[in-house]
């Protein structure tokens, strides 16, 4: 009887250490927290995940819990956490400063509006005047009951719907508004209540099976990095570094054995399994983590194609071509001994995190359980001997914010279907690996130095802030070790310090790469961590650590920083876009320069769709200001294909205006009707079906599926628009270049 294919689920949760040093002596006894992610998602996302997992029993999967989330759970299961967000919601709306109302305005609608605010119709309708009238409006017209209800709802939407039918929740979910303080305490209290429920609940299911536990390296540092800044250099050979070497491998040892310790304070047991912080490897790190008793360890797909030197391409659907070489367990082999690793299927885990949500949850699932059923397809046609397992490792938490009802009617579909599905089996790593130990093998010393992101750390180095702190990091880890009286045991605050400073977030927020509106906060955290080191060895605090690590204004022109789902509708919204790619075009220097219509553009991608969106000047209007012709014209580079050159009258013969493309969508921005033609021989243009959506309000936005242009995954595709009146050809942009784009 043929093996079913086997689907091993890897969950990662984890937050940053957003605790203040100084407070307390250690990390679990601090008191100030700067953002309150920990308890919001706490609420959110880790218990509900497992209680749907256990209405299937047949299913089995594996979660990460990191150390540094649970100490920071802790906190706040003790009541001893507090962040601003909390102490604005635990204050009477009348003692309320004007710099908390001010910081309640900015901050409380801190969420998707889509799916956590707009269900909501009281915090909807706060959340509409902030954005139509304005912060100013709000903090000159709000009276106290406005106040009271928002900070009440702020803390209510991030409870998750499983826990609805709770008859408190579910009464103020009913009352609606006029929210007392003492309904905020009681809400704080639920939230409480969920959270100490986490950590029992995992244990409970990993002791009944149907759950595997693993952890991480304590404060979730780059162990690579930390062996090695110069390991950067493997993928990416031409870094720059900063500008001392990082070097202290000797604290990946510390970070594996609090880790370890810690878990089998939590869970009554040794762990087996370790997710290297960011799926981040080389072949320095192995001894330690065989040596401290780690069975098997997960990694990116990028990272096995590095390491066999083979990159893993995919047909029409998405599905992996020579899948045998992923869907398998590696033994890494070492003189400490051996280490079993499993790589995750990037574009599965991907689709999860970031695509499905936009998708009806239903259509959803079965998308996912069908590539599911083809790799099993495939299993069965290669007759293989060797069973195949499919890992799909991914956040755990931040994704759901973006699905209807927190993900829930998506995984309730998924998992009745993966139930029902006699040829797909769900399993935890160690599950399969003790019935199917891993009989390829990779020579440690061969191992790829990378992460998930593009098999490398340029995530994390590489950039000048990012380097910058690295430098920072340097200076204070050599002030320590310059006091080695200062031990773990006489002196933690030192060390705790060190290696929440270790921890690789902050400088994923660094530079360039991402963004969001709390970088600063980010920065600031990393700066008080290293000035806890310092203060703890009584050494005067060096005077640049005073200042931030780069400047957090408002970015420019930049890539996209993550995947996309506006809602097609011309109006823009901010949240739909926030990590679009931009281009400035009206105040850009140039032949366009401010004469230009177009303000800006942006665009991004999802596994469905490429987007774009036109911001004009205000009161502009096609036919008028506006040439009544968009055209956008795909050049796919180095690639062999018949091609055409634009079609319109007038075209100035200078690149890229006199490349040749191969499809070509023209919207009517009178009509916002569309035509899409895809170039035939002789230079001519026929007309193809096409789906793409086009809406014009306040500005242009624009989703083209990737269906249209028949362009497999990882697909490098050029982009070009051009304006026109008539036919005639009137402006293009950008000036003098073309968006690239990369089809996820």
């Amino acid at each position: 009887m043929p093996h079913p294919l086997y689907i091993a689920f890897i969950w990662h949760q984890h937050q940053p250490l957003y605790k203040s040093p100084g407070s307390g002596v250690s990390l679990s006894s601090s008191q100030q927290y700067r953002l309150p992610w920990v308890r919001l998602h706490g609420t959110k996302d880790y218990l509900d995940l497992v209680l749907l997992l256990e209405q299937y029993p047949k299913l089995h999967q594996t979660v990460n819990l990191v150390p540094s989330l649970i100490l920071q759970l802790e906190d706040y299961i003790a009541g001893t956490a507090f962040d601003p967000y909390l102490a604005a919601s635990l204050t009477p709306d009348e003692q309320l400063t004007y710099q908390q109302r001010e910081f309640i305005i900015q901050h409380f609608f801190d969420a998707n509006h889509h799916t956590l605010i707009d269900p909501h119709p009281r915090y909807a309708e706060l959340y509409q005047q902030r954005q139509e009238k304005g912060q100013a409006w709000c903090l000159a017209n709000w009276e106290l009951p406005d106040y009271g209800d928002l900070l009440a709802w702020h803390n209510l939407a991030w409870i998750d719907p499983l826990f609805w039918d709770d008859p408190e929740i579910a009464a103020w979910l009913k009352q609606g508004r006029n929210f007392t303080l003492s309904d905020r305490q009681r809400i704080y209290s639920k939230q409480r209540e969920i959270l100490s429920r986490i950590i029992p609940q995992h244990r409970k299911m990993q002791e009944a099976g149907q759950l595997e536990v693993t952890t991480t390296p304590y404060t979730h540092p780059i162990l690579p990095l930390l062996a090695d800044t110069n390991s950067g250099r493997v993928a990416v050979p031409n870094m720059t570094l900063p500008k001392q070497r990082f070097q202290w491998a000797e604290d990946i040892p510390r970070h594996l054995r609090k880790a370890w310790d810690f878990y089998k304070d939590r869970f009554g047991q040794i762990p087996r399994g370790l997710w290297p912080s960011e799926q981040s490897v080389s072949p320095q790190i192995l001894p330690d983590i065989i040596n401290q008793g780690f069975k098997w360890i997960c990694s990116d797909e990028a990272v096995l194609g590095w390491t066999l030197k083979h990159f893993f391409h995919r047909d029409g659907a998405g599905n992996v071509q020579q899948p045998e070489l992923l869907y398998r367990p590696y033994r890494l082999q070492t003189a400490e001994g051996d280490l079993s690793i499993v790589f995750r299927d990037h574009r599965l885990s991907d689709l999860i995190g970031f695509t499905y949500s936009a998708m009806p949850a239903k259509k959803a699932a079965a998308d996912l359980v069908g590539h599911l059923q083809a790799i099993a397809k495939m299993q069965r046609d290669s007759q293989s001997e060797q069973p195949w397992l499919v890992t799909i490792a991914l956040d755990g938490e931040n994704c759901w914010e973006f699905y209807p009802q927190d993900g829930k009617p998506f995984l309730e579909a998924l998992y009745q279907s993966l139930s029902d599905e006699p040829r797909l089996k769900l399993v935890t790593v160690s599950e399969f690996l003790e019935e199917f130990p891993a009989t390829a093998t990779i020579p440690g010393g061969q191992l790829h130095s990378g992460s998930w992101v593009d098999g490398s750390f340029t995530t994390w180095i590489g950039d000048p802030a990012k380097n910058r702190a690295w430098d920072y990091l340097t200076e204070a880890r050599i002030m320590l070790a310059s006091h080695p009286e200062a031990t773990e045991e006489n002196n933690p605050e030192a060390w705790e310090a060190l290696y929440a400073a270790e921890g690789s977030d902050w400088f994923w927020w660094f530079g360039a790469g991402h963004s969001s509106n709390q970088d600063a906060i980010f920065d600031r955290l990393f700066r008080e961590h290293l000035f806890g080191i310092y203060k703890a060895l009584n050494e005067p605090v060096p005077p640049y650590l005073k200042q931030p690590v780069e400047n957090h204004q408002a970015q420019g022109n930049h890539t996209p920083q993550g995947f996309i789902h506006p809602v097609i509708d011309g109006r823009g919204d901010e949240q739909d876009w926030d990590k679009a790619g931009r281009i400035e075009i009206g105040g850009a220097r140039g032949t366009m320069h401010n004469s230009s219509v177009i303000q800006r553009l942006w665009y991004g991608v999802d596994h469905l769709n490429f987007y774009l969106r036109l911001d004009f000047k205000s009161g502009a209007a096609p036919g008028q200001d506006l040439p009544t012709e968009l055209n956008l014209l795909w050049f796919y580079p180095e690639k062999t294909m018949v091609n055409s050159p634009v079609p319109l009258a007038d075209v100035p013969d200078a690149a890229p205006l006199n490349y040749l493309f191969h499809h070509l969508l023209e919207v009517n921005l009178l009509t916002q009707s569309i035509q899409f033609r895809e170039a035939g021989d002789n230079h001519q243009w026929h007309p193809r079906f096409s789906r793409a959506q086009v809406a014009l309000n306040s500005c242009l936005e624009l989703a083209v599926p990737w269906a249209d242009l028949q362009v497999p995954p990882d697909y490098p595709l050029r982009l070009i628009l051009v304006l026109a009146d008539e036919g005639r050809f009137s402006n293009y942009l950008p000036e003098n270049a073309l968006i690239p784009i990369e089809v996820p």
